[in-house]
């Protein structure tokens, strides 16, 4: 399934519309937070960043921050409910090209209204600014408690503290994957438990991604040699397209997952399949081979076609 649904080109779209992104993301999360006018506070947040992404990635989110910090500082009462609200739509690029990546992966039509589309795609970008401000103070909070605990109860202490925060950052990070994938798609939202492997192993692939890919591009490649002054926004851009990939490929074990089982996994009271409201839920096609399973989604993707061909030709009759 992963060849079936051209994961690599759906990774490359939602890393191209997060690029797009990117500014107003950042816009937003510094205006939530309190317009945050203080070099000194942005660089100590940076650090944390730092320590997980390629440098460049780094440099090319602390510059975007800073200027936004810089532009936005004197922004406050309506000026900024208003620059927030633009913000907050800027973003909404990432949101949409996930939630298009998300209904292919589930095999679900997007059916749902503008108005309903765009709402459900601001509130997943408010989400994702949420868990983002929520990193920044957790980082920050456990950074200093490391730094106390270093110098009151020795190494044991420091180190116990730093575990302490991977589990809670895979923990959050694992939340913001989920509430992605159960919100995303145009289905009927499948139940917590159903979604935690997805959630928990993009989580993970991100991680391992980031660690990776920095060590690659300090030690093996040398993007400079071949992109000159453009290296940093070419490896901004794989690494996003990495961590798409990563994301995706968690959605993805979701979705087998509830094709393989005949359970309901949707929320609310159990129901039979074919009435459950989402495509992988309602067909139990565990004992089916994957040719025999290509064929049938080949069929369902015809009929689509055909409806949609008889719908424009209605729409031209009247018109």
């Amino acid at each position: 399934m992963w060849g079936f649904h051209n994961l690599s080109l759906l990774g490359a779209g939602v890393a191209f519309f997060t690029f797009l992104a990117l500014t107003p993301l950042i816009a937003a999360t510094v205006m939530v937070y309190g317009l945050v006018g203080n070099v000194d506070t942005v660089h100590t947040q940076m650090q944390t960043i730092i320590e997980v992404v390629p440098s460049e990635v780094a440099t090319v989110i602390e510059d975007q921050l800073m200027g936004v910090v810089t532009e936005n500082a004197g922004v406050t009462g309506f000026a900024l409910a208003i620059a927030l609200i633009f913000a907050i739509y800027g973003g909404m690029r990432a949101a949409n090209g996930l939630i298009g990546a998300l209904n292919i992966i589930n095999e679900e039509h997007e059916t749902r209204g503008f108005i309903s589309r765009t709402l459900r795609a601001a509130a997943l970008t408010l989400a994702a600014i949420l868990v983002a401000l929520t990193g920044l103070i957790s980082s920050g909070m456990f950074a200093w408690l490391q730094t106390q605990a270093g110098g009151l109860f020795g190494p044991a202490a420091e180190f116990a503290i730093k575990c302490v925060t991977w589990i809670a950052s895979i923990l959050l990070g694992s939340v913001g994957f989920a509430l992605i994938m159960r919100y995303g798609p145009d289905r009927k939202p499948a139940q917590w438990r159903w979604l935690a492997p997805g959630a928990m192993l993009a989580t993970v692939l991100w991680i391992a991604v980031s660690f990776g890919f920095s060590f690659y591009v300090a030690y093996v490649s040398d993007y400079n040699a071949t992109y000159g002054s453009l290296s940093a926004i070419v490896v901004f851009l794989m690494w996003l397209f990495l961590s798409a990939y990563g994301v995706l490929a968690g959605a993805l074990l979701n979705a087998e997952i509830e094709r393989q089982t005949a359970v309901d996994s949707t929320i609310g009271t159990p129901k039979p399949a074919g009435s459950r409201g989402a495509v992988l839920a309602d067909v139990a096609e565990g004992d089916l081979t994957i040719a025999q399973w290509m064929e049938k989604a080949e069929r369902r993707a015809v009929n689509r076609h055909l409806q949609t061909s008889k719908l424009k030709s209605l729409v031209k009759s009247s018109a």
